[in-house]
């Protein structure tokens, strides 16, 4: 018996969008995961909130949201054609570059100005995503709500770290 994906079926269609939507987001989790580094003295000095969750949470949290961004977005792609189709890739790119700069942009750059830049630039990525996931399907909408909902928070954590590490004003 031969399986769709040797075919090239639906079963391969499914196949290789899932591969690739899990493959493109572990890329981000990878160049995104490289460039922290929580344990410098840069950011150990930084004055921080009470209400910052401890830093196993963000693996903890980050695992199951990386999964879902996957899923959503293949199962969307699948079901979209066309130009739809190629603006939901697009848009699926730009943000996984976005959650990517990130940590580059706090941790590498050593800059909690421009990680509040990069963070709010992600949270308009995902409503934009999720706005072209859900119309093309709306259980994968619904999947990256709380990806949007994480990273809203992460917004509000960044904003509060740069307010209270704003250099003095004279």
């Amino acid at each position: 018996m031969k399986l769709g994906s040797e075919q090239g079926g639906p079963m391969g269609d499914r196949v290789k969008t899932y591969g690739a939507t899990s493959a493109a987001v572990a890329v981000a989790a990878a160049v995104g995961g490289k460039a922290v580094d929580a344990d410098s003295a840069w950011y150990r000095a930084l004055a921080k909130p009470a209400w910052q969750p401890p830093g196993w949470t963000f693996g903890v949290v980050w695992t199951p949201l990386y999964a879902s961004i996957a899923w959503a977005s293949g199962r969307a792609l699948l079901r979209s054609r066309g130009r739809e189709q190629r603006a939901l890739t697009a848009s699926l790119g730009v943000n996984l570059a976005l959650n990517a700069a990130w940590n580059v942009l706090f941790f590498r750059r050593r800059s909690t100005a421009a990680g509040v830049v990069g963070t709010v630039l992600l949270d308009v990525s995902n409503a934009e995503l999720i706005r072209r996931t859900a119309r093309a399907d709306g259980a994968a909408g619904a999947a990256l709500v709380p990806y949007a909902v994480w990273c809203l928070f992460a917004t509000a954590l960044n904003s509060d770290i740069a307010y209270r590490n704003r250099p003095a004003r004279r």
